[in-house]
């Protein structure tokens, strides 16, 4: 059974760090892309669609992300860990939501252009972990 699986979140100061895990079993994610999707406070936690996509790193290693945390936010992948990571730094109160990690379907290929932060491109998703920023 395919499972992902987030962690790492947590309460955080704003200007400071964290660093968000996705572990996967049944699943080798060096064969994947991974994207990483947020969920703003107030928003239906089922609600797939109102995701915000804010990173992708491909299986070639490339990555993508959104205006709103470029420069801040860096995917890395562990391959002997099977983890991608989201390392986030310099975090703002409105970076506090409930951050997911996601495995692409067949349909999202490269050159993304703008598919990779599109929530349908993704075909399964993890529990999520909450980030909140705040004093």
């Amino acid at each position: 059974q395919v499972q992902l699986v987030e962690s790492g979140g947590g309460l955080v100061q704003p200007g400071g760090s964290l660093r968000l895990s996705c572990t996967a079993s049944g699943l080798s994610l060096d064969r994947h892309h991974i994207g990483w999707f947020r969920l703003a406070p107030g928003k239906e936690r089922e609600d797939v669609s109102r995701r915000e996509g804010i990173s992708c790193i491909s299986t070639t290693g490339n990555t993508n992300y959104s205006d709103a945390v470029k420069g801040r936010l860096t995917v890395s992948r562990d391959s002997a860990k099977n983890t991608v990571y989201l390392t986030m730094n310099n975090l703002k109160p409105r970076d506090t939501a409930i951050y997911f990690c996601a495995k692409a379907s067949n349909f999202l290929i490269e050159p993304f252009g703008k598919s990779w932060s599109r929530w349908h491109r993704y075909d399964q998703w993890g529990q999520g972990t909450q980030v909140t920023v705040g004093s």
